[in-house]
């Protein structure tokens, strides 16, 4: 099951580039999360952008047949998490994400590559 998160963690990463996103990761955090097998963490430039990668990455998903699980609410202008089941994708503005550094909390997270 893993694999298949993981090609489900790179497909969002790319469909995140495809809308300009800027510094898109994705982790493995298997080892330091006990609910989820990946982490996609985008870095947006504003609310519209936010909106915007959250409803492209929902369309490519769901071409795919894949639901949302669960969303952030209320939604904000700073952060959004979509809950893929075994991924979690973090949408956020430069700030926030310099702020709750995520990258941090799951030290010894391995990054996976996900550029073609």
């Amino acid at each position: 099951m893993a694999k298949a998160f993981k090609a489900v963690a790179v497909k969002i990463a790319r469909a995140a580039d495809e809308r300009k996103a800027e510094d898109v990761s994705v982790l493995d955090v298997r080892k330091t999360s006990p609910i989820v097998d990946y982490m996609v963490v985008v870095t947006a430039l504003s609310r519209p952008h936010i909106e915007a990668l959250e409803d492209k990455i929902t369309e490519e998903l769901e071409a795919s047949g894949l639901r949302v699980h669960r969303r952030s609410r209320p939604q904000t202008d700073s952060w959004r998490v979509i809950d893929y089941g075994g991924v979690m994708v973090h949408l956020m503005s430069a700030e926030a994400r310099e702020l709750y550094a995520l990258e941090r909390l799951h030290d010894g997270a391995k990054e996976v590559s996900w550029r073609s």
